[in-house]
């Protein structure tokens, strides 16, 4: 058997032989196609960091070509992200960064990440963030975004957002009403508001945007062009924030 002093050396030619062996399977006899796989499968025996390696670098590899994606999509559909007069904005309207949030009421992550996401309003009065209604948890939580948009209406829907996100226990279309009539909403009217075309259109919107990107949970964030999945707390937003400020401020935001 060979043996091999140089590791990228072993693993080119190791590689090279098995590409060859592919390629040109009918050159080789049986004898020559069993010494050629036992030379690959001693070194990389031998030597199983070059797989860890491989896997690690063709996971970098992806991370990066489903960003470089993202961030086409996003360009693409800035207008629709970062400008609808639709969402509920938070924070300053005229901020220089704008952080975008996808949510669902009955999103455990989501409830979360509120504490952040209210901090970054209190703190970084240069920040518009916006909200973007995506029930993806069922009947519960599509009632509750068509409730929270048509709040609006009533000049509640930040008040309405943010007891929705701190209720304990499942959204329902019971919890949400009740909740409502709380806050001093106009039910039947909110009820009456709620089927509308535009609510409809702004939903439909949200969720053809976020099925383009490849969301398929909640809570994710976009701030410019980078899209960040999960509660990942209020460092990294704060800090990715404050990147883009660094960078030279948005490309698209």
């Amino acid at each position: 058997m060979l043996k091999f002093g140089n590791k990228l050396l072993a693993c080119t030619f190791a590689i090279g032989m098995a590409m060859s062996s592919l390629a040109y399977a009918g050159e080789f006899n049986e004898p020559q196609r069993k010494e050629i796989g036992e030379i690959i499968k001693e070194y990389l025996l031998e030597n199983p960091e070059i797989l860890r390696d491989a896997f690690q670098e063709l996971q970098r590899r992806e991370q990066v070509a489903e960003a470089n994606r993202a961030q086409s999509v996003i360009k693409e559909n800035a207008a629709s992200i970062f400008r609808s007069d639709k969402d509920l904005v938070a924070g300053n309207p005229n901020g220089s960064v704008t952080l975008v949030e996808y949510f669902d009421y009955n999103c455990g992550y989501c409830k979360r990440a509120m504490p952040d996401v209210l901090k970054l309003v209190d703190e970084d009065k240069d920040l518009k963030i916006v909200m973007k209604e995506f029930p993806i948890l069922g009947p519960g939580s599509t009632f509750a975004a068509r409730a929270a948009l048509a709040s609006k209406k009533q000049g509640k829907y930040w008040e309405f957002h943010v007891a929705l996100m701190r209720q304990r226990g499942a959204v329902t279309e019971k919890s949400t009403l009740k909740l409502a009539e709380k806050l001093g909403l106009d039910v039947e009217k909110l009820k009456q508001d709620m089927q509308s075309a535009e609510i409809e259109q702004t939903l439909g919107a949200n969720m053809s945007v976020a099925q383009s990107l490849g969301i398929n949970g909640t809570p994710a964030f976009i701030i410019d062009d980078k899209l960040i999945p999960g509660a990942v707390g209020y460092e990294t937003l704060a800090g990715t924030v404050e990147q883009v400020r660094e960078a030279g401020g948005c490309k698209i935001c």
